[in-house]
């Protein structure tokens, strides 16, 4: 899979083989817009993302799935930590546009309840 090269401007731009993390910040968090492939290779790179993201306190991160093509169990499984972990420390994580593949994943693993779930992104 060929890699989107980053567009001029971009706030930050994180790479892993196969996903690239868009860092935007906005009101209320941080959005991290996700387009590739979210599996082992790149589960790492989305979980440093996440950790910069809640560094800031009390605040909601916006996993934009939108460009996410697909994502296996160890995808799945930073996302969960991810929530987990907000929850203790007193933010949230929440997810919009996942495609009809990555919606499909969640409903078949019961994850939808774990996630409030957006039809839209800010800005």
């Amino acid at each position: 899979m060929t890699q989107r090269p980053p567009k001029s401007g971009d706030p930050a731009v994180d790479r892993a083989e196969g996903l690239s993390i868009e860092v935007r910040p906005w009101a209320l968090g941080t959005v991290l817009v996700l387009v590739g492939e979210l599996d082992l290779d790149s589960s790492g790179d989305l979980r440093a993302a996440l950790d910069r993201a809640f560094a800031e306190p009390a605040g909601v991160v916006l996993v934009d799935c939108a460009g996410l093509e697909f994502c296996d169990s160890t995808g799945l499984n930073a996302l969960l930590r991810a929530k987990a972990r907000a929850a203790v420390d007193g933010s949230r994580i929440e997810l919009a546009r996942p495609r009809p593949l990555i919606l499909r994943m969640l409903e078949l693993t019961g994850a939808t309840d774990a996630f409030p779930i957006r039809e839209t992104v800010p800005g």
